[in-house]
């Protein structure tokens, strides 16, 4: 007499939950999009890519992009385990877009603005020559319409796959931005998880108005990189926007559900 195998488990599709970092609870992740990419449970605002964050930002059919298709040269033949042409490619392939920042032309709950968005995830996010020049596009074209600047910077820093040439690109930044201030612009900085680095110590940091999202790690350097220099246990919560807003390097913090209502309410109030 045959016996019957056992019915086979019914296979549970891949993706349908993820480890959410703050709680680490497995939560369903058509729950977390709904909820703008936030954890259901612990409020953990989870990275988002920069066409993501301006459509979360920008009224509906309002954002007109400057320098769409703008790309990167490798002007140093740059390899390491990889090209960086390679990098770029790859970088391309997941995001879908030119280069890690996105900017342009927008409206947010019918005020006009200059709108930029910093992408985590193309090459995380970090600050190249095409970078550079579109943040610096950004400050201008703000300048030149007399509308706010909105930059929501998510970095790792300078990319040292342009090595010097990506450094110049902080002293670019800040100058196009020092010119919108003397021209009586608003800039509103909004900083999201991660702002580190080259992008911290250049642009970032210098809004009129620095918002940032809860949790969202914020500093030059890392703690453990800082931890390995000076040999000396730091405080808790160092380089978390809570930490950064009880030591005034940050104006408050903002629910990413929020934002797009702070930002017009900030415009309104300058």
């Amino acid at each position: 007499m045959a016996i019957k195998g056992r019915a086979k488990k019914k296979d549970i599709p891949e993706g349908l939950w993820l480890r959410c970092p703050g709680c680490e609870e497995m939560v369903y992740r058509k729950r977390v999009e709904e909820n703008l990419h936030v954890c259901p449970e612990c409020q953990y605002h989870f990275k988002i890519g920069a066409r993501q964050r301006i459509a979360l930002l920008a009224d509906a059919d309002s954002f007109e992009e400057y320098l769409p298709n703008l790309v990167s040269p490798d002007p140093l033949g740059f390899k390491d385990r990889k090209t960086y042409v390679e990098r770029l490619a790859e970088a391309r392939r997941e995001t879908n877009l030119y280069d890690a920042a996105v900017v342009g032309r927008a409206y947010i709950k019918g005020r006009p603005v200059v709108l930029g968005a910093l992408d985590p995830n193309f090459i995380m996010g970090s600050m190249g020559s095409v970078v550079g020049e579109k943040i610096a596009t950004a400050a201008e074209k703000a300048t030149e319409l007399a509308v706010p600047l909105v930059i929501c910077s998510a970095s790792g820093g300078a990319r040292m796959q342009e090595s010097v040439l990506s450094l110049a690109q902080m002293a670019k930044t800040s100058a196009a931005v020092g010119r919108l201030d003397r021209a009586g612009g608003l800039y509103i900085s909004v900083m999201t998880n991660p702002t580190t680095a080259g992008v911290a110590a250049s642009f970032a940091f210098l809004g009129d108005l620095i918002i940032a999202e809860p949790g969202a790690m914020i500093g030059f350097t890392g703690p453990r990189v800082i931890y390995q220099t000076i040999r000396q246990e730091l405080p808790e919560g160092f380089q978390t926007a809570e930490f950064m807003l009880e030591h005034g390097f940050v104006d408050r913090i903002t629910h990413r559900r929020d934002l797009r209502s702070e930002i017009a309410a900030l415009i309104d109030y300058c």
